[in-house]
């Protein structure tokens, strides 16, 4: 008997592993971290905004909580909306608005950086708060922007750190950032800074501090130090209280079965066996409406057809021949004939 040995097959080649060691252990978003080590170009979306990325750095940012560029430039004359409007029909599709405006002269390449930059960390700090919701990374997405001035991924999280800081320094509170704010009873002194007031002047019990920031045209973060400083000096706290407490309908009723209809010459509908009751009255038929034996001939409940009562005897002339109804006339035949048998 002669024995074949096969070969051991190779082992199959392990699954890529991605290196952890690179990312920080205080990061913010390991993911960006990831992407902007493998220099990734594309758009980061998270629960509060957008990062977009280019070659790994930060290019550009936007959140729903903070003023847009736009509002930034046009809130305090830097650029009129006309010149807005015109870059943005002419060069967005291209991802050429920033630069656009610098070759038309509507903004010199300082303001525009500056004011590119303001917005960018602004956004990035809402944009990186803790999320219990997955991010998810779209390559090759650009801004319509365009480039001005990228921003490594190490700065924009330490910078988002120390806005951190500095709000929980002044006042630890988070309830003020996302709540609805209110004034309280103490009033404003004259030493509240210009700037402030402005703040504290729209405090209504419905805004919040991004409200407030877009009705300024401010950064959305300078809003907040603005607004923890007032809770600090007790000027205003949010409006946390829980919505007002409304009691439940009660249920409908159930809707009432309707009446079987009435069989003609059945007279067990007619309430007392022993003499007939006012056809025209609820309480003779057990609360419901009144019956016609005559379902095509209803008799209407009016005085001319009212019932005699007490009911005329057997030969009795009634009260009112002359009117009477012919269907309450055989009723009372009726009734005259069971009491004389």
């Amino acid at each position: 008997m002669t024995m074949v040995t096969t070969p051991t097959p190779p082992p199959p080649p392990s699954l890529p592993v991605r290196d952890r060691t690179r990312i920080p252990a205080g990061a913010l978003s390991p993911m960006l971290v990831r992407l902007a080590a493998e220099r990734a170009t594309g758009v980061l979306i998270r629960e509060r905004g957008a990062l977009y990325l280019a070659d790994g750095q930060v290019v550009h940012a936007e959140s729903p909580d903070t003023p847009g560029l736009d509002l930034l430039l046009t809130a305090h004359g830097v650029l009129d909306a006309e010149g807005w409007h015109e870059a943005f029909a002419r060069a967005g599709e291209r991802g050429r608005v920033g630069r656009y405006l610098v070759d038309r002269g509507r903004l010199t390449t300082g303001a525009l950086e500056l004011c590119h930059l303001g917005a960018l960390y602004d956004a990035a700090y809402f944009v990186l708060e803790p999320s219990s919701a997955p991010a998810r990374f779209r390559f090759g997405d650009a801004h319509w922007l365009g480039p001005v001035r990228p921003v490594s991924v190490a700065a924009v999280e330490r910078e988002t750190l120390r806005r951190r800081e500095l709000l929980h320094r002044i006042w630890p509170d988070p309830a003020a950032d996302e709540a609805p704010l209110a004034r309280t009873a103490r009033p404003a002194g004259p030493s509240v800074p210009p700037r402030q007031a402005a703040v504290l002047h729209l405090v209504d019990g419905r805004r919040t501090a991004s409200d407030i920031s877009r009705a300024l045209g401010r950064p959305a973060f300078h809003t907040l130090v603005d607004v923890h400083r007032l809770a600090a000096a007790g000027l205003l706290a949010p409006d946390v209280r829980p919505p007002a407490y409304t009691p439940p309908r009660p249920p409908a009723p159930p809707p009432r079965p309707p009446a079987p209809p009435p069989v003609p010459g059945d007279l067990g509908d007619l309430g007392d066996p022993g003499g007939f009751g006012d056809p025209h009255d609820p309480a003779e038929f057990g609360g419901t409406t009144p019956v016609s034996l005559f379902p095509s001939a209803p008799v209407p409940p009016s005085p001319s057809t009212a019932v005699e009562w007490p009911p005329a005897r057997l030969g009795e002339p009634s009260q009112d021949t002359a009117h009477a109804d012919p269907h309450i006339t055989l009723l009372r035949r009726l009734r005259d004939a069971l009491e004389a048998l």
